[in-house]
């Protein structure tokens, strides 16, 4: 029996399979393989196709434990601020800033962005950003979206003022063109979109979220 499964290995070993394929297929120690297998040489080109698959096995093994990290550390962070949620309750701030994202904001791409035309409701979430969600400064990205009647030279820097974010920290403004010839509103200033680059921030609205749900629901 031994016999025909060293012949077996032998066999599989020629053809270039790794010691792991082989094991899968023969019910033997690996000590015992290696020594079936000391004297079988490999061709370079069946020593390339090993290095690559091994490779190729170590990314996939590698991805597949950082996926289960990030779902397990997705997990803690909701769950933490959904018991953080019961303490902030009663801040209005709290509960109008995340009323307000989960009405605006995006909930997709785990990236918080929340954009509108109204200053007073940038103004609102500027001041939630920084003072229930803790935001860097440095971490401030600021859109513009505009049509093209509308737009004016100092309309970033109108948009600055009302944000508190330095210009260095706005991206391009996207002038949208239009067949208007006359504006529609003199009072508007275009979209401002507050862009804030924080997969564990997104997790944790989302965890404010859940918890507020479950609340107002008893």
């Amino acid at each position: 029996m031994k016999q025909k499964e060293k012949l077996r290995a032998v066999e599989l070993r020629k053809k270039g399979k790794s010691y792991s394929e082989i094991l899968k297929k023969i019910s033997v120690c690996k000590s015992t393989l290696s020594l079936w297998l000391r004297d079988v040489e490999l061709t370079s080109k069946q020593l390339d196709d090993l290095y690559k698959r091994g490779r190729e096995r170590c990314r996939y093994n590698g991805a597949k434990a950082n996926q289960q990290k990030r779902i397990e550390r997705t997990k803690l962070i909701i769950e933490e601020a959904k018991k953080e949620s019961r303490i902030l309750f009663k801040n209005p701030l709290f509960l109008s800033g995340l009323m307000l994202y989960w009405a605006e904001g995006t909930k997709k791409g785990e990236v918080v962005d929340f954009s509108n035309s109204d200053p007073e409701m940038i103004k609102l979430m500027m001041k939630w950003f920084r003072s229930i969600c803790k935001v860097p400064e440095e971490k401030f990205k600021i859109n513009l979206y505009i049509h093209e009647l509308h737009c004016r030279k100092d309309i970033e820097k109108y948009w600055s003022s009302i944000t508190k974010v330095p210009l260095s920290q706005f991206h391009k403004t996207q002038i949208k063109s239009t067949t208007l010839k006359h504006r529609k509103n003199p009072l508007y200033d275009g979209t401002c979109s507050v862009r804030i680059y924080n997969k564990d921030l997104f997790r944790k609205i989302k965890g404010w979220r859940i918890g507020v749900l479950k609340k107002i629901d008893r």
